[in-house]
């Protein structure tokens, strides 16, 4: 017999091998000129590898054609699709790809033309390979091309439209085809000649041919999606109408297949015709027909879908039709089925294992029954707002249907009561954020009183024979501890058998075993008390042993991750006694699970996840059992070593061994701890973070309970590597790094007493960074509080306090501001460990400010400062010219020192309140001038004591003398003054909320307008992010506020606007039930209103100032926060159309919207697809204005801006499924490509917008 593949190559070599010593062009002439002359031989093999070896050669960039080559090679591959060998033929259609990217337009006319020619040629095989070959040129043309694409489809659309109307169905199915996959490619250029083909395509809808009448709904639904409104309204109508009086089955349910198709390419364009399209599908759903049944809710789906604003009105009806059809199924009793207590689950034969061995042919019942389920889902994905009604109604309905007897349909309706649990906020989140938008107590009680039932429901299916049925039982119960954790602890009993025989079960693949372990982890950390779990601990051990050892690395992997979890509730640290081995008897299982993980641990040739969670789970063990097992640590600790030597698993080590040195048990590490601190000391060189954070936290915790196992000169040369890492350029490192220095001076001092000049330089350094603050400086703080009581030399206070001061004191370095109040406070950390300075400190520094003419204004701040944090922990008012001095220091020249003063007398007052107080109340009422200042020394009063139970109690008996002289201030003309009283005032209320918030209330009937702005603006500093025992007071009282929305003064609304802003971001629950009344008043100040525009003379030219901007920002500042927070208490097509609004506004408004355009296209998409028109002509107005000729420079760089800031937001519109089909949007973006100034910010937008996710995704998360 012929080897024809050896005979090919033999070919093949034949006529290429004498071609490789010409020159490049020449050689590829001539081979084309060669290969052509093949492909015309008799020998079906030759003119096979002559065609190989084309389509090979097409597909080099290097390669050319001229004119005369490209005819010819077109020619010849016209001729090969008419080859009578199949295989030439196959490969002829291939080299169409490649082929229309290397020749002229010219060249690609001819060949569509003698595609579409064969296409309805009487040989059946030739119009079958047309056919391919035309849908292969479609799908290679380049949508780039400005003149290709659509001189091809204008050649072959009119040829398409004739072959449709075709008697032909053959030719017919494969013009249907070709014409779908041109307008989905190229739907735009076939805008002209949407006539003629709706006029060849709306007959094909009643064609006999189902196949016809499918690929003919396909078909209009992409046409229809860039088609006019004019024809779009046309065609549907026309359907509609088709609905109301055909009373032919089968044009109705062409129809109804025909609206939801449409819907699905372009739903928001069907909005205006929702209402009668549904009462059609309404109608024909209460018919007998299963087929238009299943028809109806897909349609219906659709709507929900694509439509949810317009079917608003119709949910109800929609959810009635879905109840109904959800548990129709009328060849089957099931009431018989459970009175014989068979659920058909463990048969041998499995009589309802698949849906051949109960269902008839002719029985399709179990369409219409998945159809309802989907809908189901569609409806719960996207009405949030009825979420509730949904678990109460819903609910019960969907565990009853659990029951199902056909697995596709059981299956759907898991999905939708997963759907159903996974738009329910957990409470775990809630606990997380108090303050969130939504509340859903009532929905979890709902759940919970599912719970049972849904247990019972289940119980039987986790041992049923189908894997995916069982897989949907445990994504359930994942979901169920997602939304209620813990909530499945009294059903272990119910839930662990079926875990056992999934787990023991040969057949069971392996996706169902890694989701049960999943689950059986969730179920362990889902703070179930660990007693639960004792009874099941004998069969859970050696199932999870078994996974452990799974030939699969992921099965491994999980399994190890379940052992972990399992050893933490066998064994709680958290209370270790009530697992001793006299209650619980673990001894039994501790060798076995420790034995398994060690066979593991040391084996070297895994997966590196399954070494990771290897180390992590012995590390674990060692943390929980590890008293249990004191003659195995010394076999276990060595191999630590080695895997803390690799590269690989060091990382993992380093928490293992923290896990180890953290536990309560004081594990015995003396056999590693001399190798371990040298080598973590060695890690802190690396280049990497998450390796770095981590041994610094080794190292604390082994400094901080083994310090006693090993000598301080270990600990040395680590401190010496660790010297770079105290800087400002990483401050969560410099952080751990201090922590560590802490502890070391706490727990080992000997190891500073030589080496404290090596770090602390870099400690200083550090404190004179501008970036120093929060938990890094608190850190800093008790780290100069350790050193100095260590007794070490160079270390004491003087010496301490010396090179913090002399610097500014002595050298009169220059340093920022806050660099000053980092020193300020770090001088009186210090001092408060050696309270015998503080007065003699603070003297001297009082002298340096009175006796130093000279003083630059550098070093008199911090003076001042350092005096004022010295006196917020010492009662200074021994000092008698301390506060005279003070306010003298309010008259100087410099803002820095006039601040510095302020803030002093405030420390000052909240270390001796009943001294200083009175003076700073006294002052302000008779040192007008100064009285800012002192307002700011008030501020600093009552902020420093509102914030602890001790100084509040401190600040009470004066509140009433504070709360007076604030008031009289609250009419000032000064707006600065009254925005400090504003601070005063709200954190004063948190000292007495019950009788000040009244005195608030009162105040807002003020006649004076400034009264009125300065209490509503102090509720502003009076809600704050935490939890406040005065909340419920704010939230009773907050309404009347907020409704200063409606002042006529424009100041005092924007104040409210600026105040209803605060509250939704920082506590919503206090606004949630207010948002009905104050939405539409908020809504009210986004338009430009005329009466707040004047025109003022400048000179000889009129300039226009518009006094409701400020008032406007502040309305679009709270609507962007509301995204974030309460967007689904609102009504989103309202908001939108105030969106849209403020494109059209001023710069800073446009700004803002364009922000909230982005956002919005992710966070309701369907929403802004159905306005997406409105959207896209405002942008463009913005991306096509022309700036004057005679314009500043300023003008041009904010218009450059608004341009990319408005194709930020068309990118993340472009983003949105389904915007390319709205012909608006299609077209400004091929404006925008075709405009080289718009495509070049487009393409840099895009590219930043991919490395910010990018960068997201790949963020280090140590």
């Amino acid at each position: 017999m012929l080897n024809i593949p050896a005979l090919k190559s033999i070919k093949s070599l034949t006529f290429l091998k004498s071609q490789l010593s010409l020159p490049k062009m020449s050689y590829q002439y001539h081979q084309i000129a060669s290969l052509l002359e093949k492909m015309t031989s008799s020998d079906k093999d030759f003119r096979f590898m002559a065609t190989n070896d084309l389509m090979t050669e097409l597909q080099k960039d290097s390669i050319k054609l001229d004119d005369e080559s490209e005819k010819k090679v077109v020619r010849m591959i016209l001729r090969l699709l008419e080859d009578k060998n199949g295989e030439v033929q196959n490969l002829a259609v291939k080299c169409l790809g490649p082929l229309v990217n290397k020749v002229k337009d010219s060249q690609v006319d001819t060949i569509v033309d003698s595609l579409c020619l064969n296409m309805i040629s009487n040989i059946e095989q030739l119009r079958d390979i047309s056919s391919i070959g035309l849908k292969t040129v479609i799908l290679e043309l380049p949508q780039s091309s400005n003149s290709l694409a659509p001189n091809v489809c204008q050649r072959i659309t009119g040829k398409l439209n004739d072959a449709i109307e075709k008697e032909d169905v053959s030719v017919k199915l494969e013009a249907l085809d070709i014409l779908t996959d041109l307008l989905s490619r190229f739907g735009l250029f076939l805008v002209p000649f949407h006539n003629s083909v709706l006029k060849a395509l709306m007959p094909q809808l009643e064609s006999p041919r189902q196949a016809v009448r499918k690929r003919s709904i396909i078909a209009l639904s992409h046409l229809l999606s860039l088609a006019d409104d004019c024809t779009y309204d046309k065609v549907i109508q026309r359907i509609l109408k088709g609905l109301a009086n055909d009373s032919n089955t089968v044009t109705f349910r062409t129809y109804i297949q025909c609206l939801a198709s449409i819907c699905r390419q372009s739903g928001p364009r069907l909005c205006r015709h929702v209402n009668v399209a549904i009462e059609h599908l309404r109608i024909y759903s209460q018919g007998d027909d299963d087929e238009v049944n299943e028809f109806c809710l897909q349609a219906f789906e659709a709507f929900v879908y694509r439509c949810s604003e317009a079917v608003t009105p119709h949910v109800n009806v929609i959810l009635g039709v879905c109840l109904e059809y959800l548990s129709y199924d009328p060849n089957y009793n099931y009431e018989s089925d459970e009175s014989q207590g068979c659920l058909a689950m463990d048969t041998e034969e499995g009589e309802y294992a698949d849906s051949e061995d109960y269902s008839d042919d002719d029985d399709i019942s179990w369409k219409v029954r998945r159809a309802a389920a989907k809908c189901l889902e569609a409806l719960i994905t996207t009405r949030h707002e009825m979420i509730e009604n949904f678990c109460q109604d819903l609910g019960p309905v969907l565990i009853n249907r659990f029951k199902e007897r056909e697995e596709n349909v059981k299956s759907d309706i898991f999905h939708v009561y997963i759907t159903l649990l996974k738009n329910t906020k957990s409470p775990n989140a809630l606990s997380q954020d108090p303050h969130c938008m939504e509340e859903t107590p009532r929905i979890i009680a709902l759940i919970q009183d599912q719970l049972a039932d849904i247990i019972k429901s289940i119980q039987p299916l986790m041992r049923e024979r189908s894997m995916k049925t069982r897989q949907d039982c445990f994504f359930l119960l994942r979901e169920v501890l997602n939304v209620l954790p813990g909530s499945l602890g009294p059903y272990l009993d119910d839930i662990v058998p079926g875990i056992s025989y999934t787990l023991n079960d040969k057949s069971s693949t392996s996706n169902i075993k890694i989701n049960v372990l999943g689950l059986l982890y969730s179920l362990l950390a889902s703070h179930t008390p660990s007693y639960l779990f004792h009874p099941h601990i004998p069969v859970l051990v050696p199932l999870i042993i078994t996974a452990v050892f799974d030939t699969f690395y992921k099965i491994s992997t999980e399994a190890l991750q379940v052992l972990q979890q399992l050893v933490k509730v066998m064994r709680p640290l958290e209370d270790f006694s009530i697992a001793s081995p006299s209650t619980l008897r673990i001894n039994t299982f501790v060798e076995e699970i420790y034995s398994a993980t060690l066979e593991k641990l040391m084996t070297t040739d895994i997966d590196q996840e399954v070494k990771d969670r290897a180390i992590s789970c012995m590390g674990q063990i060692m943390a929980n059992m590890g008293d249990f097992l004191m003659p195995q640590i010394k076999t276990c600790l060595p191999i630590m070593m080695e895997r803390l030597s690799n590269e690989v698993t060091r990382l993992s080590t380093v928490k293992a061994i923290y896990m180890i040195a953290a536990s309560p048990l004081q594990i015995d590490l003396s056999l590693i701890i001399k190798d371990v601190i040298p080598i973590l000391g060695s890690f802190l060189r690396k280049n990497n973070r998450a390796l770095k954070l981590h041994s610094l936290d080794l190292l604390n915790k082994l400094t901080e309970n083994y310090y006693h196992a090993f000598k301080p000169q270990v600990l040395q040369l680590v401190i010496l590597d660790m010297k770079p890492l105290i800087s400002d350029s990483d401050l969560h490192i410099a952080q751990y790094s201090l922590i560590l220095l802490s502890t070391t001076a706490q727990k080992q001092p000997k190891a500073l007493e030589s080496i404290h000049g090596q770090f602390l330089p870099a400690v200083l350094m550090l404190i004179r960074s501008p970036l120093l603050q929060g938990s890094a400086l608190s850190c800093t703080l008790k780290l100069l509080q350790v050193l100095v009581q260590t007794n070490i030399p160079d270390l004491d206070y003087n010496s301490l306090l010396s090179k913090l001061m002399d610097p500014i004191v002595i050298d009169n370095e220059q340093l920022n501001k806050q660099a000053h109040h980092s020193l300020a406070k770090c001088i009186a950390a210090l001092t408060l460990k050696c309270p015998w300075e503080a007065i003699p400190l603070a003297s001297r520094l009082l002298s340096y400010i009175k006796n130093s003419s000279d003083s630059s204004d550098n070093k008199l701040s911090f003076c001042l400062l350092t005096i004022g944090e010295i006196g917020r922990n010492f009662d200074l008012s021994s000092i008698f010219s301390l506060p005279t001095t003070l306010i003298e220091f309010f008259a100087a020249s410099s803002e820095d020192v006039k601040s510095a003063s302020s803030l002093a007398l405030g420390a000052l007052a909240v270390g001796s309140i009943n001294t200083y107080l009175p003076l700073i109340l006294k002052e302000i009422e008779g040192q007008p001038k100064r009285q800012y200042l002192l307002l700011h020394s008030l501020k600093e009063v009552i902020s420093s004591l509102s914030f602890s139970s001790h100084g509040l109690s401190q600040l009470l008996p004066s509140v009433p003398s504070i709360w007076t002289q604030l008031f009289k201030l609250c009419e000032s003309s000064e707006e600065g003054s009254r925005n400090v009283v504003a601070e005063c005032l709200g954190k004063l209320v948190l000292v007495n909320p019950e009788e000040l918030l009244k005195l608030l209330r009162e105040a807002l009937n003020s006649s004076n307008a400034n009264m009125r702005a300065v209490v509503i603006s102090s509720i502003k500093f009076t809600i704050s992010d935490q939890m406040q025992p005065g909340d419920h007071l704010l939230k009773q009282n907050l309404g009347e506020f907020l409704l200063s929305l409606r002042d006529p003064e424009p100041g005092v609304r924007r104040v409210a606007l600026v105040t209803f802003n605060a509250a939704i971001h920082n506590k919503p629950s206090l606004v949630r039930e207010l948002l009905p009344t104050l939405l539409p008043l908020l809504y009210s100040e986004t338009r430009v209103k005329s009466e707040l525009i004047r025109e003022v003379e400048m000179g000889p030219f009129k300039h226009t100032v518009d006094d409701g901007l400020d008032l406007r920002k502040a309305a679009f500042e709270c609507m962007y926060t509301l995204l974030e927070q309460g967007l689904d208490r609102v009504d989103v097509k309202q908001f939108l159309g105030h969106v849209q609004v403020g494109l059209r506004d001023h710069y800073d408004i446009k700004m803002l919207t364009y922000l909230m355009t982005a956002r919005l296209a992710v966070l309701c998409p369907d929403a802004v697809l159905q306005q997406l028109d409105q959207f896209v002509q405002q942008l463009r107005e913005t991306c096509t204005y022309k700036v004057k000729a005679n314009s500043v420079k300023q003008e041009y760089e904010k218009q450059d801006e608004l341009k990319r800031s408005a194709l930020r937001a068309v990118s993340a519109l472009s983003q949105i499924p389904n915007a390319d089909k709205n012909q608006h949007m299609t077209e400004f973006l091929k404006a925008i490509k075709d405009t080289p100034e718009l495509c070049k910010i487009y393409d840099c937008v895009q590219k930043d917008s991919n490395c910010i996710s990018t960068e997201s995704c790949s963020m280090d998360q140590s």
